[in-house]
This record gives structure tokens, C-alpha cells and sequence, in this order.
């Protein structure tokens, strides 16, 4: 068997998504270097970090982090590009996994009852073929070992891409689009709500209202990368 993994190894080599050099056997989508280079933001072992901060006076939250620093043209760029645009879902897989991990040591993310990633609506689900978001949230929750929902939450209209739009046109755009299909479902438990990048955090904050009417819920957020520093 080792054989024949190595010949199918030198017909398909499996190559790092990052520097595009060969991965060994214990490896998977990025090399053990470029893990060490990811730009990371450390935001889970303090409370009062950049991301949690974006939330303060607009929707309470038990704690909020970001596993990598985002910048234009830059790693993290590419390595997001890459997932979402050129469906390679195993990248998102990864990140979660290696975030489940770093989440695990943090107090602040103790006690999680379930992971939620942010929904996409069915025509963009459709277009795109996954929800990028669910991919990592279930990174998290095998590293976590923890139950992922990815249909009680739901994205009931469908809205224009947030990229290009202002912080107000960003809240305007995600006003009023999800809905709980069984809120009592979610009453009292303590939820990971999980999500691709965090700008300005208009998408979350709407996800967030809409979880908190279930009742008693705790809400924390997590995201592969941020734009803040």
C-alpha cells in the first residue's frame, strides 16, 4: 500500500496551498512552515480584543475572536480566495480544525453546546456549491468535538455581496434576513456563531439579534480572519 501511495503521490503530488512544495505523508493542504507563518491574531486569549470590541454597544456577546489577521494581496487573501472561489474546501476544513484546537485553551470559549455558521441563501449556495462558513465551522467541530446546526438558522432573503459596501450600507443590506425554524431548540444554550471574515461585523450582529430571540442564548463569534488589527 505505501507503494502505491507513492506512485499515485508522483501522478498527483499533493502540494501546499501556500508555497506549492510537496507535502509529506502527516501534512494536509498546507505545510508545516507555512502553518507556522500564518499571521495569527491570538484574539482568543483576550477578551477585549479587536473583534469583540466591534460589537460593543450593538449586541451583547460573551466573547468574539479571530484565528488570522487579514490584509490585502497578502497570505491570508489568497488562502481565502482560493476557498471560496476555487473550491478548495479543504482549506476552510483545516483552518477550522487548527482553530478548534487554539479555541480549546481559551476559557473563553469553554463550555460550547453548539457551533452555527453564518447561513448563505439557497440561490448562492446553489451558485456557489457550499457555504465556505459551514466548511470551517466544521473544522471547529471535529477538533472540538462539538454538534454543528446548519439548519436551524437560515437566511430568509437573499442580498447583494457586502464587499465593496460602506459600514451602514453593510447593516442596511443584512437588516431583517434570518429566521430561527425552531427557536426553542437553541433556548439556554450556548452557541459558536462562525463566519469566514469579520469588517465590520453587520453580518454577525444580525445573526446574533435574530439567535437571541430564541431565549437566554449566549452568543460567541468566531471567524477565520479579521480586517482589524
Amino acid at each position: 500500500m505505501k507503494y502505491l501511495d507513492d506512485f499515485i503521490g508522483m501522478l498527483f503530488p499533493n502540494l501546499c496551498h501556500i508555497c506549492g512544495n510537496n507535502l509529506f505523508r502527516h501534512e494536509e493542504s498546507l505545510c508545516s512552515l507555512c502553518i507556522y507563518k500564518l499571521p495569527v491574531t491570538n484574539f482568543h486569549l483576550h477578551q477585549n480584543n479587536p473583534v469583540y470590541k466591534i460589537f460593543w454597544g450593538r449586541v451583547p456577546i460573551n466573547a468574539a475572536a479571530s484565528f488570522l489577521h487579514f490584509k490585502k494581496k497578502g497570505m491570508v487573501q489568497s488562502l481565502i480566495h482560493q476557498f471560496k472561489y476555487k473550491g478548495k474546501k479543504d482549506i476552510g476544513f483545516l483552518l477550522g480544525k487548527l482553530y478548534g484546537y487554539e479555541l480549546m485553551q481559551s476559557k473563553l470559549f469553554e463550555q460550547i453546546d453548539l457551533i452555527i455558521p453564518v447561513p448563505l441563501h439557497r440561490k448562492k449556495l446553489l451558485k456557489r456549491g457550499f457555504n465556505q462558513s459551514a466548511i470551517f465551522a466544521s473544522g471547529l467541530a471535529n477538533s472540538m468535538n462539538i454538534k454543528m446546526d446548519t439548519n436551524n438558522l437560515s437566511r430568509s432573503v437573499f442580498s447583494e455581496t457586502q464587499t465593496k459596501k460602506s459600514r451602514l450600507e453593510r447593516w442596511k443590506n443584512v437588516e431583517h434576513i434570518f429566521r430561527l425554524k425552531h427557536p426553542e431548540d437553541l433556548c439556554e444554550k450556548k452557541v459558536l456563531l462562525v463566519d469566514d471574515v469579520v469588517t465590520t461585523g453587520a453580518t454577525m450582529e444580525a445573526c446574533i439579534q435574530t439567535l437571541q430571540t430564541a431565549g437566554r442564548v449566549q452568543v460567541s463569534v468566531c471567524t477565520i480572519a479579521c480586517t482589524v488589527l
